[in-house]
């Protein structure tokens, strides 16, 4: 983008939509009303403006350059938000990182981003170090709390030090806001390039899809680090208004409830298994949410059980499915409040300023009703995988980004997802969708959740086995459930065997990891075979 020589510099910054700006203009416009509020604590749109300045002038000062890679590991906090601002207001990247992470799976994403620095918090400091450690690229590695650990220094006392000015440079919508990695369920995990242009195209779309306002107060169950958390916040901090940040770990259903209540929360998201405890909670009922008038859900679809309930137990408060993904920025699809029970089990249609078609494997419209992958065009397309052509060519075959989904789209326009294309199982040339067989199998009143993998078959080349987490610890019958399925299925869907398991394995955003489950139960049946 050129610039004018005749139009002053603060002037040409301050035109620009890109993130730091939006930040910056709420606090000059509204500097006294509250931003963000985390476990007592609460910033302003000033005093958080002001310390994401100090910020970018301590990483400027540390040699930060525009483009350059920052990876920021710390459950959710309020410099969660800071560090991410701040790197955007000087043209550097920041690199969201998951902190369930293994050391060697940090190191990795540290090496493929080019990380030149890291922000940590002190609990996960020395798995910081540790990673920074066999990453030559990184200079320095900036620690929330009281003392720094040796070879690290103090987040505040790196604030203290630094001036307050908004640092002196232009940012490019094209430029770089986030490189998210990718979950990694199906290997090692990809860089999403997410440009400043997506995240405010995305953002402008859930302002306008759920008509928030900055009188609004957002509430959300998800990690800082996930596409939906970075996301739950951005609308707010666009808007003007509050941001209730949760912690990310060890999910509290009372205390979430309690927050809807004493921060008069207008808008909340938390996963399906959230919902399901909040809405189980005994004194449920009692607490005051008449503020509340949209709860939303999402990055796992849920069962109809958990909806049913979700309604019941806020009848008056609209439901929302918000869904999407990283690539997209995330969100690209929504249902409605008006359509929440009439067409539950959908996604929605398309959001604004998101194009979509359903398509089968030449490229070719699939009629409705018809299972095929959606493939998205639109400004919130993320602007390809870092460091890997490869991944990014096969993303955008045929001039549309490629989700991986598997849907059908009813007559009415409505979206349903049926499965992940990796997911798909194919028995005996046959294709099976395991949310397909899933959705049958959760029907079973000793079910509490089941995911649906393919093993190894010596005739189908794969089967069916459903993994089951049994309600109350008793487990059903194996033939119960493989006739429950038979009965509502073709017979070539069904379980060929039932497992039984104490908690699915999933990722932050709340995903079954369904790799690490055929990974588990591939060598159990490999075993089992080579016994007979």
């Amino acid at each position: 983008m050129t610039t004018s020589t005749l139009v002053p510099r603060e002037l040409e910054r301050s035109r620009r939509l890109v993130l730091g700006e939006i930040l910056a203009r709420n606090a000059r416009r509204d500097p006294a009303k509250v931003a963000l509020i985390f476990e007592g604590e609460q910033r302003t749109f000033g005093e958080l403006d002001t310390r994401v300045n100090k910020l970018a002038q301590a990483l400027l000062a540390r040699g930060v350059a525009p483009g350059d890679k920052v990876a920021v590991l710390m459950y959710n906090r309020l410099e969660v938000v800071e560090s991410y601002f701040a790197c955007q207001k000087i043209g550097a990247c920041p690199v969201p990182m998951n902190f369930r992470l293994a050391p060697g799976e940090v190191a990795y994403i540290f090496g493929n981003s080019d990380t030149v620095g890291v922000l940590a918090d002190e609990e996960l400091a020395p798995l910081a170090m540790e990673a920074a450690g066999r990453s030559a690229q990184i200079g320095f590695t900036l620690v929330t709390g009281g003392s720094a650990p040796e070879g690290a220094e103090s987040y505040e006392a790196a604030l203290e030090s630094a001036p307050d000015e908004a640092p002196d440079v232009l940012v490019d919508e094209g430029d770089l806001a986030f490189l998210m990695y990718t979950s990694g369920t199906t290997g090692l995990p990809k860089g999403a390039m997410l440009t400043h242009r997506n995240l405010v195209t995305n953002t402008v779309n859930w302002v306008t899809e759920l008509q928030a306002t900055r009188e609004d107060v957002w509430l959300s169950g998800l990690p800082l680090f996930h596409i939906g958390g970075v996301n739950g916040v951005l609308p707010f901090i666009y808007l003007g208004a509050t941001c209730v940040i949760t912690a990310s770990t060890n999910f509290d259903p009372e205390l979430s409830l309690q927050l809807l209540a004493r921060h008069e929360v207008t808008l909340c998201y938390f996963v399906p298994t959230q919902w399901q405890q909040i809405c189980s909670l005994p004194g449920v009922a009692d607490i005051d949410t008449s503020r509340l008038r949209v709860a939303l859900w999402g990055a796992s679809q849920a069962p109809p059980s958990t909806l049913e309930l979700l309604t019941r137990t806020f009848p008056s408060v609209g439901i929302v499915n918000a869904f999407g993904q990283t690539e997209m920025s995330s969100n690209t699809t929504f249902l409605k409040p008006a359509d929440a029970v009439r067409k539950m089990g959908s996604v929605g249609k398309p959001a604004v300023n998101v194009e979509v078609r359903i398509v089968d494997e030449a490229m070719a419209d699939v009629a409705p009703g018809e299972i095929g992958e959606i493939v998205y065009r639109g400004p919130t397309v993320m602007a390809g995988y870092y460091k890997n052509e490869e991944a990014t060519r096969a993303a955008f075959e045929g001039g549309w980004f490629h989700s991986g989904d598997l849907v059908r789209q009813d007559d009415e326009g409505f979206i349903y997802v049926v499965d992940r294309t990796k997911d798909m199982i194919i028995s005996g040339g046959e294709n099976i969708y395991p949310a397909e067989v899933e959705r049958v199998v959760e029907r079973h009143p000793a079910v509490a959740e089941v995911a649906v993998v393919g093993v190894p078959h010596p005739k189908w080349v794969e089967t069916p086995v459903a993994v089951v987490v049994p309600r109350a610890g008793v487990e059903p019958p194996a033939e119960e459930i493989i006739e429950l399925a038979k009965q509502n299925l073709a017979s070539y869907k069904k379980p060929t065997a039932v497992v039984y398991i104490e908690e699915l394995p999933r990722n932050a955003s709340g995903k079954i990891l369904k790799r690490q489950l055929r990974d588990q139960f591939v060598s159990l049946f490999e075993a089992e075979e080579g016994a007979t």
